[in-house]
């Protein structure tokens, strides 16, 4: 039989399971009639034809109604018409036959509103129109433009259909909604048209991704699905080409076949070798011993137990696998593997097809030009009254006195986090069951046409006191100081909403309580969320009112090119001319962290040569939005038109316009903009930065969170840790909405992946469930173990436990879970120690450390800024050495850890090489004795030495500069091959612990005489070695320092994110303070020189230290840790001592 071209036009047969097996044509599909003749082909079905002869009205053959169709002449204006309703209620409606069924159908919901079991109707998108053709068939009408006219139903009886499909969508609704933690119905219920634009804007962007993966080839589909990870730059660093003999790569190849034993060769080849060059070597090579059936392009180059795939034809050193090979062992070929094609699991099947969802794809754009068209505008520009709203009444307020208290409300508008004009505040009010009356209509000193589009209004609730004794005690009322504010809460709103219009009329506001960690933070809380508090039973509200400042006219911020525009009408008149001495102020400026204030004149000077330093320096662009005063339009409009012409930024410079401070939408644009060419690894360094950067966002849709959905997926690997980055925050209120939002278009746009990440979460239940189990029997730790083993080993905990891409790290698929290998570990957590099979059989097991109990956002947080150090040192042509293991927090208090193997805690080495538990942290031989005994040779213990003085000077630089504390001998690790790491990060940013009131680590960092003992192969301190320590340690600071200011901007993005330890700008001081960027200093300036006038002589300065001042700085602190190395392990002795007594 002829096999049917997927491009003809044939009609379908389907059926419906549980009904009667009923012929069924969809109307609107097909557009002509197979095998029809004459003037009858091509004609377009639901449409009346031109007959040949007179049209019988008598039913006869000659009759339109064989096709259940009837001419206009046929009917008459109006019909009455019987709908069959889901819900079993007939509805008899008179309609006119010229109408289209979309407007019956709208007619017809409303007249359903009227019967009985209305609620139990969807939305009237969900359903369609069937009816019963002249020919006792059933006619689905998926068309909706086409009226009674065009369609012939028998009796003029219309069944309401759900939609075909509706089910599948229900399923996959469900199914997304327990993937992400948030019911979708929740999202539909909120009746929100923000919400419902943003789910539509985000559909357009799936759909477009998706139309062009639907467009991919083999090798393309391979390399979304497990995308390698590919060095940027081909040129190999001094300290790899160090490690290769001649410049050559040794390789050894093993190839994928059936056989017992698998064929293994090795290559020495040039290091520029490209992929199908080698390829073909290879295979040319096993030719002279297996009869290859297949030609040389059905095989894949993959890394041994990863899915990663080297498919792209680059040089192979090009592949970070092959270089991080050479850099772990440079004795050792780098094995790769041969397989086949077919072996790959790639989602051949289409699975992109369009995304239809009812609750998405219906959504009316409640910002379309057709509204627009039917309001009157004014610009915001135009108003020059001052702001003012009415603070109406607060209620629901949890006081722990009975007495009747008096509250207060502050109010102010912030921009970022600058306050825009003095704040107001409400007289006070008597508190009276809960609720108070304040009518007070707070005006503000600022014009409405000066307040930025993403200006915020802030309110701080606060509980009037006559004493200052409470331990939350603020400050004193300025006009009354006999009286004193205690915070109670907080809240915030946008002043434009998401359409860019002035909000008016009365709003409900749910507060915030002030938490713990906000208790002597300044208030109002302008980093705060914009989203009221759901816990509305429970939030203290507020209710303001936004008057009309315009009576007949909606008030609307203005366009960008209306910005623009206004720019170049009214040019600013305050740049000037250069001279040598300004440009070295700028210089100096340049070097500057991010945390450090312009003082005025140095605002003024960077302003009035902004289009300078956009021609000469635009790395300085921060720099200049500092000197912006975002209470000027003019200001603004000039600033907004200056960017335009600014040339891109490197992403390093870019990300920090993305943190809380650049609340400007263009500016925030712009910065994404500078982003778009950011390679894949790159971004992914950077990504959990960028996530917690959409926090920062007034509104829903943002061109950050556009570019984010987009390149994730693009690329399965960015979309995995996208999506895990995203869903351990959902059970978070202030992000919950926002990011279940974001989740759902992700999962809506890559179907496929969804499947996988089902698997992970189920994996991570039992995980939880295995768990608890063992916690509820800890006083018999054996048996408990026992049962979670015998619990893993039931069929349908097996089959959960197996076949799942590893959370971590995707590029690692388990296979099956070793049961007898699986333990509780002996701490307080109890975390779970898990084994797995590799789903690849050229890879070994697979180790997680499953944990829950510990937020480990912090650990994530940390090791990624030890992942970017370790990025600024090798570009810097330094590998320390470093062992940033994987780290992933899944959700509230639980997360995965990457097991690191062949690995021991100082603290363990120190009591297997030490007689007494507590003299074995005074031992300085402990450590060069174990690595003796797994180093054996001379040359493997000098290599093992080697890489233990690299790592430990990269861990003194790394744990100095962010503050890492709690360093005791059991959260420092060894490997074997003598590479030190430190693992448990619960403390950072110079939150040193405290006993009695007293700090128990004194020291910068972390080097005891154990350690030097092992650096210097046992001699004296002042030996060679120990001088490359030094030397390794100044050289790494240095390099740091240079990237302070991106240091310091990437822990500034994570800001208000939640982290107990870094809550304010004042948690960054520590950092400028280890990377020695300034010292204060009063200094005098010639304000004449500068152009400049009314400027103070003498001002105080943060003067920047030079490189030598540095490097003295940071010697100090090295001497400082050698000299008290001896009291490290006095602290350690007492660690020891205190574990072995608990």
């Amino acid at each position: 039989m002829r096999k049917t071209s997927l491009h003809e036009p044939i009609f379908s047969q389907d059926y419906l399971a549980g009904e009667r097996s009923v012929r069924r044509h969809t109307v609107s599909v097909p557009n002509s009639l197979e095998g029809g003749g004459g003037e009858y082909q091509g004609m377009a079905i639901g449409r009346p034809r031109p007959s040949p002869m007179p049209l019988c009205h008598g039913g006869g053959l000659g009759s339109m109604d064989n096709l259940g169709i009837r001419a206009h002449s046929s009917l008459p204006p109006t019909v009455e018409v019987d709908f069959l309703m889901p819900n079993s209620i007939i509805i008899q409606h008179k309609v006119s036959t010229s109408t289209s069924l979309e407007e019956i159908k709208e007619e017809l919901w409303d007249r359903a509103s009227e019967f009985p079991l209305f609620g139990t109707l969807h939305d009237q998108a969900s359903y369609h129109f069937a009816c019963i053709s002249l020919q006792s068939e059933t006619l689905e009408l998926m068309d909706e433009t086409k009226c009674l006219q065009d369609i012939n139903p028998f009796m003029f009886i219309l069944k309401v259909v759900e939609r075909k499909g509706n089910e599948t969508e229900k399923r996959l609704n469900l199914q997304i909604g327990l993937l992400i933690g948030k019911d979708l119905q929740k999202f539909d219920a909120l009746k929100n048209p923000e919400v419902n634009e943003f789910r539509g804007k985000m559909k357009a962007v799936c759909d477009e991704v998706v139309a062009s993966r639907n467009n991919l080839t083999w090798a393309e589909r391979v390399q979304y699905q497990y995308p390698a990870r590919i060095a940027t730059n081909p040129q190999l660093a001094s300290y790899i080409t160090d490690r290769l003999q001649d410049n050559q790569l040794l390789l050894s190849v093993q190839f994928n076949t059936s056989m017992e034993v698998q064929p293994t060769f090795t290559f020495r080849v040039s290091s520029d070798m490209r992929t199908r060059e080698f390829l073909n070597m290879a295979l040319a090579k096993l030719a002279v011993t297996f009869v290859l059936d297949e030609p040389a392009e059905n095989y894949v180059l993959k890394t041994p137990g990863r899915e990663e795939y080297l498919i792209a034809d680059v040089p192979l050193s090009q592949y970070m696998y092959v270089r991080e090979h050479v850099c772990q062992d440079d004795c050792s070929s780098v094995p790769l593997v041969i397989v086949h094609w077919k072996t790959i699991l790639v989602d051949i099947e289409n699975m992109y097809g369009p995304i239809e969802d009812p609750g998405v794809k219906h959504i009316r754009n409640s910002f379309s030009g057709t509204t627009l068209s039917k309001k009157k505008f004014v610009s915001s520009w135009s108003i020059r009254e001052d702001f003012h709203f009415v603070i109406g009444t607060i209620s629901n307020m949890s006081l722990s006195v009975d007495d009747q208290v008096e509250v207060m409300v502050e109010a102010g508008l912030y921009h970022g986090s600058r306050l825009l004009c003095e704040t107001k505040v409400a007289p006070e009010v008597s508190i009276s069951e809960g609720s108070g009356l304040i009518e007070e209509d707070l005006t503000l000193p600022i014009a409405v046409c000066n307040i930025p589009r993403n200006a915020r209004l802030c309110l701080a609730i606060y509980e009037v006191s006559r004493s200052a004794k409470a331990t939350k005690a603020r400050a004193s009322i300025g006009s009354k100081p006999e009286l004193y504010k205690n915070p109670l809460a907080w809240v915030n709103t946008a002043v434009f909403d998401y359409r860019n219009q002035l909000k008016t009329g009365a709003m409900s506001l749910y507060a915030w309580k002030i938490s713990e960690d906000q208790i002597g933070e300044a208030m109002p809380n302008p980093l705060g969320t914009l989203v009221s508090n759901p816990d509305r039973d429970q939030a203290v509200t507020l209710t303001i009112t936004f008057p009309r400042f315009n009576p007949t006219c909606s008030i609307m911020f203005p366009s960008k090119d209306r910005i623009i525009t206004e720019a170049k009408e009214n040019p600013q008149s305050d740049e000037v001319t250069p001279t040598p001495a300004m440009m070295e102020e700028i210089r100096v400026i340049a070097e500057r962290d991010p945390l450090n204030e312009l003082h005025e004149q140095e605002r003024k000077l960077l302003w009035s040569l902004r289009n300078v330093c956009r021609l000469e320096l635009p790395h300085l662009l921060p720099k200049v939005l500092q000197c912006v005063e975002w209470d000027n339009k003019s200001e603004v409009a000039e600033m907004i038109s200056v960017l335009e012409e600014w040339p891109k930024l490197a992403p390093d410079h870019a990300l920090e316009l993305l943190d809380y401070a650049y609340a400007e939408p263009a500016v925030r644009s712009f910065a994404v903009e500078c982003l778009t060419h950011i390679s894949d690894d790159d971004l992914l360094l950077y990504l959990l930065q960028l996530v917690q950067a959409i926090k920062h966002e007034n509104h829903l849709y943002c061109h950050l969170v556009e570019f984010l959905l987009n390149r994730a997926l693009r690329n399965m690997r960015i979309g995995h840790y996208f999506f895990w980055h995203l869903r351990s925050e959902m059970h978070v209120p202030s992000v919950s909405i926002r990011f279940g939002l974001i989740l759902e278009a992700y999962c809506r746009g890559s179907l496929e992946h969804m499947k996988s990440l089902v698997r992970q979460l189920d994996a991570l239940h039992k995980f939880k469930e295995l768990r608890a189990m063992v916690s509820d029997n800890r006083s018999m730790r054996d048996r408990a173990e026992r049962q979670m083993r015998e619990h893993m080993k039931k069929s349908h905990n097996f089959a959960t436990l197996s076949h799942f891409l590893n959370p971590i790290d995707p590029m690692y698929r388990i296979s099956t879970i070793k049961t007898e290998e699986c333990k509780a570990k002996d701490s307080k957590m109890i975390p779970l120690w898990l084994v797995f099979e590799n789903g690849d059989t050229h890879g070994k097991s697979i180790y997680l450390l499953y944990k829950y109990g510990d937020d480990l956002r912090q650990d994530m947080l940390t090791l990624q800024m030890i992942r970017i150090m370790d990025k600024l040192w090798k570009d810097s042509g330094m590998d320390l050495r470093m062992n940033p293991y994987s780290c992933m927090s899944t959700d509230n208090r639980e997360g995965i850890i990457q097991v690191v193997l062949e690995a021991d805690t100082i603290a363990n080495i120190q009591r297997q090489k030490g007689m007494f538990s507590a003299t074995c942290a005074f031992r300085k031989g402990s450590l060069l004795a174990w690595l003796k005994d797994h180093n054996p040779t001379e040359t493997l213990l000098n290599k093992a030495i080697h890489e233990f003085t690299l790592s430990c000077a990269g861990y003194c630089v790394a744990t100095y500069v962010l503050g890492i504390a709690d360093r005791h001998s059991d959260n420092i690790m060894v490997m074997k091959n003598g590479q030190l790491f430190h693992i448990d990060f619960g403390h950072i940013l110079g939150h040193f612990k405290e006993k009695f009131g007293i700090r128990r680590e004194r020291q910068p960092f972390v080097l005891t005489h154990d350690f030097i003992n092992v650096i210097t192969k046992g001699r004296q301190t002042r030996s060679e070695e120990f001088e490359h320590f030094r030397a390794y340690c100044e050289k790494a600071f240095l390099i740091l320092r240079k990237y302070g200011s991106f240091i310091i901007s990437l822990f500034a993005m994570m800001i208000s994110t939640g982290l107990p330890e870094l809550q304010s700008e004042k948690d960054l001081n520590y950092l400028k303070e280890t990377l020695a960027h300034s010292r204060t200093a009063m200094m005098r300036v010639d304000a004449s020189s500068l152009n400049l006038t009314g400027i103070e002589t003498w001002v105080e300065c943060k003067l920047d230290l030079g490189e030598d001042e540095a490097r003295d700085h940071f010697r100090s602190k090295f001497d400082e840790a050698l000299a008290n190395a001896w009291k490290t392990s006095v602290n350690w002795a007492f660690h020891s001592m205190a574990k072995k007594n608990t």
